[in-house]
């Protein structure tokens, strides 16, 4: 998702004299790890200091939290049984409000002061873009940002590694499936015109064209705005059968509910990660029902008759931890949380970035605890290859497809 106030290149170009002039450590900052010949930033012989530079209190704290909440949760649990190799985790997270300057500030603070061993779930596309550079510049890994932008593995770096779909692939799987399996022929396009929304549109556009076909209409819109009849009557009098959506939430709701008023019904909306959310489902006029949205996890409710006893369990221990029931977001922090518990473990007691780099390479076939499968090579720091479509079925996401590809 993109901030539309600001040039990722320029924070880019900024935020390297930021880190750089970085604050000294503070007295209680880690100090690093003198056993045997082993010297790495982050890493004591009672602590492994992990930081996350995210949205608490901002415009996608819905997401924030829920991550941060999901990965706390599994660190926890391994604090509680000991540590990794005799050493606890501390996770210190900073509130960047989803701004590119308290991002910046943020992995500052992180990364001079705290003296992290590694970055997880930093959020946003803009300010991951902002931070990367001068991150891996400080030897810092970045795991799972909270970003589906292609910026996020393209180019590859040996740092990064990416536990989410990627909204160009989602969007091509999306087009795809919808024109092949459910026959559609006039495709169309909204999107907000952010660089988040270019892609979507880029991905739409290069899929319509792979399969002969062009889209009947594109919108484009702000992501201030609160207006969307001239949107919908541009759509409508195209008579689009499907329009692919590079929107978030407020937009999503919005395009949704002036659709409903309009009585427009005759069409299909398909979406991706960003737009994916109960939110989003569960308005309360039924505006959502039908929509569809491609995404690397799938949501799952409580009550659920079929749903597993340990997820269940999981799920339990979420609500009485954080007082909420969990979003997707949850879910995906706590999976890769657990990758890095995974690697932490396997690098051994004399852990250094390296060490982790490899071990998180070397995990060539993990599933996670809700049933799906990431796999990441030397050469490969993509670790999901496919999506799973869900549609808002009486409020609440239902799995449609799985393994889902372009």
């Amino acid at each position: 998702m993109s901030h539309p106030e600001f040039s990722s290149r320029m924070w880019g170009l900024m935020v390297v004299a930021a880190l750089m002039t970085g604050c000294g450590k503070s007295e209680d900052a880690s100090a690093p790890s003198t056993q045997g010949s082993i010297t790495e930033t982050g890493v004591t012989a009672e602590e492994i200091l992990i930081g996350s530079a995210n949205d608490l209190s901002g415009p996608i704290a819905l997401l924030g939290v829920a991550a941060v909440n999901g990965a706390r949760m599994r660190f926890d649990e391994v604090n509680a049984e000991g540590g990794i190799h005799g050493r606890k985790i501390r996770f210190i997270v900073e509130d960047t409000q989803y701004q590119v300057p308290r991002a910046i500030q943020a992995a500052n603070k992180l990364i001079h002061r705290d003296g992290v061993f590694a970055l997880i779930l930093t959020m946003g596309t803009p300010m991951n873009n902002a931070l990367m550079t001068s991150v891996f510049e400080q030897g810092t890994p970045n795991l799972f940002p909270i970003s589906g932008a292609r910026s996020m593995v393209e180019p590859f770096h040996k740092l990064q590694f990416v536990g989410r779909g990627i909204y160009y692939d989602e969007t091509r799987a999306g087009a795809r499936y919808f024109i092949e399996e459910k026959g559609a022929k006039t495709p169309c396009i909204v999107y907000q015109d952010t660089d988040y929304g270019q892609e979507v549109l880029e991905a739409a556009r290069d899929q319509f064209s792979a399969m002969g076909l062009e889209p009947a209409a594109i919108s484009a819109h702000k992501p201030t705005d609160t207006e969307f009849t001239a949107a919908i009557l541009r759509l409508r009098e195209a008579q689009c059968d499907l329009v692919m959506m590079g929107t978030v939430y407020k937009d999503t709701i919005l395009l949704f509910e002036t659709a409903r008023k309009m009585g427009w019904e005759d069409v299909a909306w398909v979406g991706n990660n960003a737009s994916y959310s109960q939110a989003v489902a569960e308005q309360e006029s039924g505006a959502a029902e039908g929509f569809s949205a491609f995404t690397h996890i799938a949501m799952v409710y409580r009550d659920d008759p079929d749903l597993a006893p340990d997820i269940a369990a999981w799920w339990d221990g979420y609500v009485e931890r954080f007082g909420m029931n969990p979003e997707y977001a949850a879910f995906e922090g706590y999976r890769n949380a657990d990758i890095v518990v995974q690697a932490l473990e396997a690098a051994g007691p004399q852990l250094t970035r390296a060490a982790l780099v490899a071990e998180l390479e070397n995990m060539s076939d993990y599933t996670d605890r809700f049933g799906y499968r990431l796999s990441f090579g030397p050469d490969d720091h993509k670790g999901v290859k496919e999506s799973v479509l869900s549609t808002v079925v009486d409020g609440r996401w239902k799995v449609m497809a799985e393994s889902v590809r372009y």
